[in-house]
């Protein structure tokens, strides 16, 4: 693994346990934060204020992507009432991680990964043929395909959400993925 990576950030519950895996093992992240899924914009804000906020405790360099909800709206158009991990779901990778390879070839940063791995509710697979997808339409770009919820991750990410309080939502973000809360989560 080289010492920096662009990591493609999408909330700071994701991000916080990856971002400190990272650090301690000599790898410098560039979180990329590119989600024009995240609907309604008070709920884009939100999500990327609390990544921002975590980045600046850590000492990490955060890049803001474009917030273009048409042009994601336009990405799916035709599969709104696919279920969660299905075609909407891999096309909205695609879209995310597009941009994440794009932007480490500009910077001339050679691997990127994306703590959309960390989620339970995401398909690995899907991410990883997304990741694979996007890097080899880059040149000199290399798509790190990691399951962030192994190696102890997954619980390091409830203790940091709770240290935190980080706002922590009950869906991916996009208005297709929602549904109403369960009473315990009330």
């Amino acid at each position: 693994m080289d010492s920096k990576i662009l990591l493609h950030t999408c909330c700071a519950p994701c991000s916080a346990a990856i971002i400190e895996w990272l650090l301690n093992n000599g790898i410098k992240p560039v979180l990329y934060y590119f989600n024009p899924n995240i609907y309604p914009w008070e709920e884009y804000l939100i999500r990327k204020s609390e990544c921002t906020r975590y980045a600046q405790t850590v000492g990490v360099e955060v890049i803001n992507g474009d917030y273009d909800h048409p042009a994601w709206l336009e990405e799916v158009k035709g599969l709104e009432n696919e279920p969660e991990r299905g075609r909407r779901c891999f096309n909205c990778f695609k879209m995310r991680l597009f941009a994440s390879a794009r932007l480490a070839q500009e910077r001339g940063i050679r691997q990127f990964a994306t703590t959309l791995a960390s989620s339970r509710w995401k398909s690995l697979e899907q991410i990883a043929e997304a990741g694979h997808w996007a890097a080899s339409r880059f040149e000199g770009t290399s798509f790190l395909e990691q399951n962030w919820r192994k190696g102890g991750l997954s619980e390091r990410r409830r203790i940091l959400l709770a240290e935190n309080q980080f706002y922590n939502q009950t869906w991916c973000g996009c208005e297709f993925s929602q549904r109403p809360p369960k009473k315990e989560e009330i």
